[in-house]
């Protein structure tokens, strides 16, 4: 039965591209057409346990059926899946649409709601649960240089991984509209690269803060290497906690971790950036986002990468801020940059399999490597890009057109 009813639902979504599926049974089903641009994939499942768990659970079911070794890629690999999956169904497929049932809506916006309430006493734990798991994982696989754990700015074709982190810390510093020696506050710091990169290439004093101690170490071990250490400071503080204090910066900027906030701390996390912003501040917030409406974290992502992190969508964010009298000065779209970002970091994960497998076991890279496939598949075909939104508290304190962010952003990859 169980068979039956996965074959029937891989062959609605398999159109485009082939996918076999082999069973220990001796049997093959063939699902789908060959066609370019569609990979062509064969996968191999162990039992009807996996399937029957595929069929609860797409995601979650096949992530821990491949984790397992109960699901084998013959052909191809687990990205080649990935995207086989994801481009039969892409969000922007275009064609008629019709109104969500209200059901839909209501089981939607319970699920959204419930599973990103994010108190600060869990928020710590949260964070150690992705990023305290050992700072020599990372080296594998970001730039060398600024380790980046967030989506890099592709520009123009041919860049490496090292050259698109450098062109995105640019393209924010040019976004922040900085002078030599404004004091600068980066929620969610990471291992100091963005810290690090504005204080030695616009000369102002940057204020970072982490929940992760892994990264506070390392963040520090950075800065002095740089030479930065006199102008750069990391601390371990959730931002609710340090707005307490009443302190006040020119410039805020925040990548890759209004994620984790979950979107019922929404409001209160912008309130604590208005009250530390200077009146004629400015702040970048760099965020992963749904391009449709609110939605909710699939089981996968919930369990084993971000526990408490959220996708937040554009109109919820905005519309949050709005309330603190945040006013959003620009609204970028980077809609594939993630994408190749993720590629990137998979195909380096590939090669360093097995030192991987050595630090952890084969199933943490089989997981790890099924979540960045998983990911970059969703950013390729599915609803998520990244969104990059500048606030200010006055409207008279930044330039009349933006003009000057492309020209601060020359100047910078110039120096």
């Amino acid at each position: 039965m169980a068979k039956r009813l996965l074959d029937r639902f891989l062959g609605q979504v398999v159109r485009r591209g082939t996918l076999e599926i082999a069973r220990s049974d001796g049997s093959l089903t063939r699902l789908g057409s060959p066609e370019p641009g569609f990979p062509d994939v064969r996968i191999r499942l162990a039992s009807a346990a996996s399937e029957r768990s595929i069929l609860m659970d797409p995601r979650l079911g096949a992530a821990e059926a491949f984790m397992d070794g109960d699901l084998l890629v013959e052909h191809g690999d687990i990205m080649d899946l990935a995207t086989l999956i994801r481009a039969n169904g892409m969000w922007d497929r275009g064609g008629s649409l019709e109104a969500p049932s209200r059901i839909r809506r209501l089981t939607n916006g319970v699920a959204h709601t419930v599973e990103s309430f994010n108190h600060a006493r869990r928020s710590k734990s949260n964070v150690a649960h992705h990023y305290d798991i050992g700072n020599a994982l990372y080296r594998l696989f970001l730039d060398s240089e600024h380790m980046q754990y967030s989506c890099a700015y592709w520009p123009r074709e041919g860049m490496t991984l090292e050259e698109a982190q450098e062109a995105k810390l640019a393209h924010i510093a040019a976004k922040l509209a900085l002078s030599p020696g404004q004091r600068v506050l980066d929620i969610g710091c990471g291992w100091g690269g963005m810290a690090i990169y504005l204080a030695k290439n616009t000369g102002v004093n940057v204020h970072g803060i982490t929940l992760s101690q892994e990264q506070l170490a390392l963040a520090r071990e950075r800065a002095e290497d740089a030479g930065v250490a006199d102008r750069v400071t990391f601390q371990l503080i959730d931002y609710r906690d340090l707005a307490e204090r009443g302190l006040r910066y020119d410039r805020i900027v925040s990548v890759g971790m209004f994620e984790h906030v979950g979107q019922p701390q929404f409001e209160r996390f912008f309130r604590a950036c208005a009250n530390m912003l200077a009146d004629d501040g400015v702040m970048l917030l760099h965020t992963i986002g749904r391009m449709g409406s609110p939605g909710s974290t699939d089981a996968f992502t919930r369990k084993y990468i971000f526990p408490g992190g959220y996708i937040p969508a554009l109109s919820e964010t905005v519309a949050a801020s709005e309330k603190v009298r945040l006013i959003a000065t620009d609204v970028e779209t980077l809609r594939l940059h993630y994408a190749r970002t993720l590629r990137a970091w998979y195909e380096r994960c590939v090669v360093q399999r097995d030192a991987i497998v050595g630090m952890f076991d084969e199933r943490f890279y089989r997981m790890w490597t099924f979540y960045l496939a998983g990911a970059t598949a969703a950013f390729e075909s599915g609803g998520l890009c990244n969104y990059q939104i500048q606030y200010a508290r006055s409207r008279h304190a930044l330039p009349l057109s933006r003009d000057y962010i492309g020209e601060t952003e020359k100047h910078l990859l110039t120096r």
